[in-house]
């Protein structure tokens, strides 16, 4: 069997509403570990700060003021070389002025909007085959996306469904992403929009994926295409259906309640690893220190 190519490059996929310095949220004002533009910071270049990120507006309808938005953002954190693009159509992500540009940035950021827009306007583009190639073979280029930004970046996406508080079949929707993970299904604003319910039936649908619920303000930093880390204020919950022992989805009328035996759940918070490719949950440094000594303390 042929292995598949490990990319070099790092996914950064946000729950949406990550902290752009504009609000301060009950969670913010809650959270001893919440920092300031954390999540945002990850995109910003190290050394070389003359690089620039790319945020590609494409599943926006409104995106002027999505890049207003973010041209504050980024100012607040003293950084200027970030640019834009949308691209309305598949003639747009064709044009060769697009491909250097990614071929230059050290990140791409896909905003928020409409992960069904997004996918279907990028699908097979040259832009889209430039940022993979990049993501394939650089390991210091990142591809990011916020809401539906992040729920694209899968091979197999959420496009449609209705949120109830039933898991009732048929509400779930799925059509192609961009490709750059695959595996996964991601559902984004997971908890304040009560979304269990449509990613756990879309794991289901598809037991051999892992679905990720990222919170708003939270994030997952992916490398090797396996290796992730939660960052950000929030949690991230993970859903595995690699053991689930009995479910009618198959024979389950439209729209009755579905049930799902022992379906695998994680929640994850910040400084939390979850192996994509073994997966296994993986505690906080912290954490482990902390446990080490209360067990020492008790040993004594």
């Amino acid at each position: 069997m042929m292995l598949k190519k490990i990319p070099k490059g790092r996914l950064l996929i946000i729950g949406g509403a990550e902290d752009k310095g504009d609000n301060d949220s009950d969670i913010e004002k809650k959270n001893k570990d919440f920092e300031r533009f954390e999540i945002l910071k990850e995109l910003i270049p190290e050394r070389n700060r003359k690089q620039t990120i790319e945020i590609i507006t494409t599943a926006s309808q409104v995106p002027d003021e999505v890049e207003n938005m973010y041209k504050k953002a980024f100012e607040k954190l003293g950084f200027k070389n970030i640019d834009f693009m949308s691209m309305g159509n598949n003639y747009d992500a064709a044009n060769p002025e697009y491909i250097k540009r990614i071929n230059k940035a050290h990140a791409v950021l896909f905003s928020g909007g409409n992960q069904f827009r997004l996918a279907t306007i990028m699908g097979n583009t040259d832009v889209l085959s430039a940022i993979q190639e990049r993501y394939m073979n650089d390991s210091k280029f990142i591809v990011a996306g916020t809401s539906a930004g992040a729920m694209a970046i899968t091979k197999i996406m959420l496009t449609d469904a209705e949120t109830n508080e039933a898991l009732l079949k048929g509400d779930v929707q799925l059509s192609s992403g961009m490709g750059f993970l695959d595996g996964c299904l991601i559902d984004t604003h997971f908890a304040k929009r009560g979304r269990f319910g449509r990613l756990a039936e879309a794991v289901v649908i598809n037991p051999t994926c892992i679905g990720i619920g990222l919170g708003e303000d939270t994030g997952m930093i992916i490398k090797k295409g396996r290796e992730a880390e939660c960052t950000g204020s929030g949690m991230v919950v993970i859903i595995d259906g690699k053991y689930v022992k009995h479910t009618n989805i198959a024979y389950a009328e439209k729209d009755t309640p579905v049930c799902i035996q022992n379906l695998r759940v994680h929640i994850l918070s910040k400084g939390n690893r979850y192996m994509l490719d073994t997966r296994k949950f993986i505690p906080a440094k912290k954490d482990l220190k902390i446990e080490n000594e209360a067990r020492m303390e008790l040993s004594k």
